[in-house]
């Protein structure tokens, strides 16, 4: 999360001495504020990973996440001069490594790697400030909606097997700050977001006592997404 922290910052920092160096010399893009719709598309990175309650203290599920990548369309519709309702759909993969700490045995029994896709489709209200020169800082959030196409959810076997089951509907929220950079031909808005799941993802397994779902409470993703869109 630190790495994609770093990398928001140092796209704003660019953006910033960037606006500053043509002060109010001259403003680009002067007209995109008047449009009442909008497109563009985004490339992004995403670290996840899962909050996990349990219902004794006898499971604890380590849970090692990597960066994945994201990609997907921006349609926003002006309702304010500065408000704005966006959609945003889109493509991303992640994968995440479980522990089951609590399970005695081999790789097979005590390690779930879970490799996932997701058609990510977030409503979100993005208040924008006035904009100053050529650049306009903004917060946004809103509620997102989530299909899991790697979620195994259908798949008979659970891990006795060697198969962990998530759902593949999932629901949540996302907040967020960002900045749009007016630049001569396009506008380049970089942001950073926090996703976090609403609902239970975990499919349990068959056995009620399985030492793998069995008392785990709550299992839903959270992380950070960076990302930079163009207009």
């Amino acid at each position: 999360m630190n790495k994609l922290t770093t990398l928001f910052l140092c796209c704003v920092f660019l953006g910033v001495f960037s606006a500053k160096a043509q002060r109010e010399k001259i403003q680009y893009q002067t007209k995109f504020d008047n449009r009442t719709f909008h497109w563009g598309y985004y490339l992004g990175l995403n670290n996840k990973t899962f909050k996990i309650s349990y219902t004794d203290d006898d499971t604890y599920i380590n849970v090692e996440p990597s960066v994945g990548f994201s990609v997907g369309l921006i349609a926003g519709w002006k309702i304010h001069n500065n408000i704005t309702l966006r959609l945003e759909p889109g493509l991303s993969s992640n994968t995440k490594v479980l522990t089951f700490t609590n399970i005695v045995g081999g790789d097979r029994e005590r390690v779930r790697e879970i490799g996932a896709t997701y058609l990510h489709m977030p409503l979100l209200l993005k208040f924008s400030t006035n904009r100053l020169n050529n650049f306009r800082p903004y917060v946004l959030g809103g509620f997102s909606y989530d299909y899991n196409f790697s979620s195994n959810e259908d798949n008979p076997d659970d891990n006795s097997n060697g198969e962990f089951r998530m759902t593949s509907s999932n629901f949540g929220y996302e907040l967020g700050i960002g900045c749009d950079f007016y630049m001569p031909y396009f506008i380049f808005s970089p942001s950073i977001r926090g996703t976090f799941a609403i609902n239970n993802e975990l499919v349990y397994d068959d056995d009620p006592a399985s030492p793998w779902t069995g008392s785990v409470d709550y299992f839903g993703s959270r992380g950070v997404f960076i990302s930079l869109a163009f207009h």
